[in-house]
């Protein structure tokens, strides 16, 4: 909940699906809510790639961490690296795999 009081901090209108009571919401289900309501995914679950690459050309922006260390500074401090240098290509869809010292950037829809 930390990042997205960071993130409403920086002007970003985020929601945790925890403050819905929806945590517990299958992954397809969050997809489509996300897809539906034009937001980007943030996740730890390699699952949503794997969603991603079979939505049918649903274009659904998804920030994927790949991290050794999770605590909440280092996961700010990679976002706000993605954010700063990736924001356009997120509005136009992409995923993001972002890493301990890099991100790697998928764009959406994947080609086949």
């Amino acid at each position: 909940m930390r990042i997205v009081q960071w993130l409403r901090d920086k002007g970003h209108d985020a929601i945790h699906l925890r403050e819905q009571n929806l945590h517990r919401l299958p992954n397809g289900l969050i997809f489509e809510k996300a897809h539906t309501e034009k937001r980007i995914l943030l996740t730890f679950d390699l699952d949503f790639g794997e969603i991603v690459a079979l939505s049918s050309g649903e274009k659904v922006p998804v920030i994927l961490f790949r991290l050794l260390n999770t605590r909440t500074p280092h996961v700010i401090e990679r976002l706000e690296k993605v954010l700063r240098d990736s924001s356009q290509t997120l509005e136009e869809g992409a995923i993001i795999v972002v890493e301990e010292t890099r991100h790697r950037i998928r764009r959406l829809p994947f080609s086949s």
